[in-house]
């Protein structure tokens, strides 16, 4: 595991309503996909600057619904919450998307892994039903740091001797 790609998703904007970030990690594919998709993994991970995790649920398959909600140091809540559309192991995932401090902001989210050479290679898609949902999406640093939360655990588990399978 290199731990030097702290910063490194790649984010674009492909039209008015999408956002797409690409992000390589050094770890097997079912590695990732677990620590995406897992809540034991998420509770590590999901909450981008260390906020307390209070809610972690995942159902996954398709019809099956998540919640997960952190409080950051303030006391604001964050709740997040979808239903899977698709359910791909270890390549994919879509699923419907809520902030409920966005409740006009629905979108669809999408996870898709590849694996080449030992590196996973994460694009994450958040594809929003229209402009006034998109246009609350004004930073990414939570992104950012979730992915760079996703591969300091990554390295924990591969350093820890963890079976990567």
């Amino acid at each position: 595991m290199t731990p030097h790609r702290h910063g490194t998703a790649v984010i674009e904007f492909p039209n008015d309503l999408e956002i797409v970030a690409t992000r390589a990690f050094d770890a097997p594919i079912q590695l990732v996909y677990d620590v995406f998709t897992k809540p034991e993994h998420l509770r590590r991970t999901i909450a981008p600057f260390g906020e307390r995790v209070t809610e972690c649920s995942i159902d996954l398959r398709v019809g099956g619904g998540y919640h997960f909600v952190f409080v950051t140091d303030d006391g604001v809540e964050c709740s997040f919450r979808g239903t899977f559309l698709e359910v791909e192991p270890p390549t994919r995932t879509v699923q419907t998307w809520l902030f409920e401090g966005w409740p006009d902001a629905e979108a669809v989210e999408t996870m898709e892994l590849h694996e080449a050479a030992g590196v996973t290679t994460l694009t994450y898609r958040l594809a929003f039903r229209d402009q006034a949902g998109r246009d609350h999406m004004t930073r990414f640093d939570g992104l950012e740091a979730n992915f760079d939360n996703v591969e300091d655990h990554l390295g924990s588990l591969l350093g820890a001797g963890a079976d990567p399978r």
